[in-house]
């Protein structure tokens, strides 16, 4: 009999994770929930038709350890469009936290990735297919605040 793995397989090792449909999707999304990243490091690369985040994710996979996060590269390919609302890019202190992605498809497997953000801000990515890739790039470190993020019922 063979069991599904569990976070706790995974817990020591960099996370590399792809994306091709919605429930592929939702599973990335769970894994970033509340991470956070300075606007600075949103890149929206038109030629390559590829927008990246370097995001700050919390490690929900190490259970009731020591809280960590990890820096992680949120990529999706085949991007035509970018468009957010709530965010100054202009502001390089502004920092951003990533509440939820979803997948909402349109005709022949193009679709809109949302990004919803806290504080009403939000990014979404026109794609001509779904395609994202997570992939852990630092070794994990103590979250700064000492806790695992909460949220208000």
């Amino acid at each position: 009999m063979t069991q599904d793995a569990s976070f706790r397989d995974g817990a020591d090792k960099p996370l590399r994770l792809r994306a091709m449909d919605a429930d592929d999707l939702a599973v990335i999304a769970a894994i970033t929930q509340d991470a956070v990243f300075p606007v600075s490091e949103m890149r929206w690369d038109r030629k390559a038709r590829r927008f990246a985040l370097l995001i700050n994710r919390f490690r929900w996979e190490n259970g009731r350890q020591q809280p960590e996060r990890v820096q992680s590269v949120l990529a999706f390919e085949d991007v035509m469009a970018v468009q957010s609302q709530g965010i100054d890019k202009a502001d390089s202190d502004l920092v951003c936290s990533l509440l939820s992605i979803s997948f909402v498809p349109t005709a022949d497997g193009a679709g809109r990735v949302e990004l919803m953000l806290a504080g009403d801000g939000a990014i979404a990515l026109n794609v001509e297919a779904l395609e994202a890739v997570l992939r852990d790039v630092t070794q994990p470190y103590a979250a700064p605040s000492g806790k695992a993020p909460t949220h208000p019922d």
